[in-house]
């Protein structure tokens, strides 16, 4: 319940205290009695009944827990993909324990194997008003420091609840990640001249599978360039959703896997794909699997085809792709002879040569892309 016959205030955290050990967890666990935390310091006193704040925790699972000020606790929902961006979809939110008003300035690491285990850092906080709160349905205004809009909590099953967005979405212009689509593609084609070579750009023709990789919510979805997922064949892929969380982007890239002299083996990542369960967490350790992105076509409700390839190179290179089973693909403006010699010596068929003007044509072959024998 959220409204009537629930604890409320310093002794209303029956259910708080009992899933957690102030002896092994640095979360704060107030006294029994209204007055000093448990540490001996006075923990945050209730506010205006306003203050909010989400908390992005990796535990088992990434989610963002909502956390809303009232009778001087903090009312708990954890919702799995963040609040939603636009009122078409909703979000599910299960209502948790209430929390005391100091894990309003919370961030730490709860140790593994505590209730909660894994890093909890502050994504946004403010205040905000509201405008219904019952056992089934609490309507609210956000004015956070990231979010701001309108929302409405309501109750579907048990502690099984939903949050939709009420007003417009987070920007007029905002577009969802799009569902279906296909790479562009290189044509055979010559080395840019030397008068022409500062027009282009380099990149290594890796021996590999192309791939799209649509992340959403910190959930990653992989799709190959005939449109078939293969998500579940690549269970290591799934921290990169952590990584960029909240971020909605769509990227394409070469799954590739490294034999024992560290070259790329086009057999071994065939290996790595259309298998799922049991079978692809083993493959995972023994033939791991690492994605080199190479372009961003999609980045939080924008398409970004249109842009120059220098341009979403840019967008790439801000969101610091660099984790243990994805890494961005080194791009290299003009000096295509160097780079073709560095194909070469690594043993590779070619190279890629991209106008650095050109846009991104889903689906398309174009002579702005061309591949390159080494």
């Amino acid at each position: 319940m959220v409204a009537r016959n629930r604890d409320t205030g310093a002794g209303g955290l029956t259910e708080y205290r009992r899933k957690r050990n102030p002896a092994r967890t640095p979360e704060p666990v107030p006294a029994e009695q209204a007055g000093p935390a448990a540490d001996g310091t006075r923990g945050r006193r209730p506010g205006a009944g306003d203050t909010f704040v989400i908390q992005e925790h990796h535990a088992t699972s990434l989610h963002w827990d909502l956390r809303l000020e009232r009778d001087g606790v903090l009312v708990s929902w954890a919702v799995p993909r963040g609040l939603p961006p636009t009122p078409e979809i909703n979000h599910l939110a299960v209502h948790t324990e209430d929390h005391p008003m100091e894990y309003a300035d919370f961030s730490g690491e709860i140790p593994k194997g505590e209730y909660g285990g894994g890093s909890m850092t502050i994504w946004d906080r403010g205040r905000y008003s509201c405008e219904k709160w019952s056992d089934r349905e609490v309507k609210v205004v956000l004015d956070g420091e990231r979010v701001q809009g309108r929302f409405v909590l309501f109750q579907t099953d048990g502690k099984n609840w939903m949050v939709h967005r009420m007003d417009g979405p987070v920007r007029p212009d905002w577009q969802p990640l799009p569902s279906a689509m296909r790479p562009m593609l290189p044509v055979p084609g010559r080395m840019p001249s030397a008068r022409e070579d500062a027009g282009w750009s380099y990149e290594f023709d890796w021996p590999g599978f192309r791939a799209l990789v649509a992340v959403d919510g910190g959930r990653v979805r992989v799709v190959s360039a005939e449109g078939a997922e293969v998500t579940s064949a690549l269970p290591e892929l799934r921290e990169l959703g952590e990584q960029l969380g909240l971020t909605q982007v769509l990227l394409d890239g070469v799954l590739v896997a490294f034999d024992a002299t560290g070259r790329p083996d086009a057999a071994r990542i065939r290996s790595r794909i259309g298998v799922s369960g049991a079978e692809a967490r083993g493959l995972s350790r023994r033939v791991p699997a690492v994605l080199l992105v190479s372009d961003v076509l999609h980045l939080d409700g924008r398409s970004v085809l249109a842009r120059p390839y220098q341009e979403r190179r840019k967008l790439l290179a801000d969101l610091g792709l660099d984790g243990p089973s994805w890494k961005t693909a080194p791009s290299f403006a003009g000096g295509g002879a160097a780079v073709r010699e560095a194909a070469r010596e690594q043993g590779l068929v070619g190279l890629l040569a991209k106008r650095s003007s050109s846009p991104y044509r889903p689906g398309r072959e174009s002579p702005d892309w061309r591949a390159v024998r080494a």
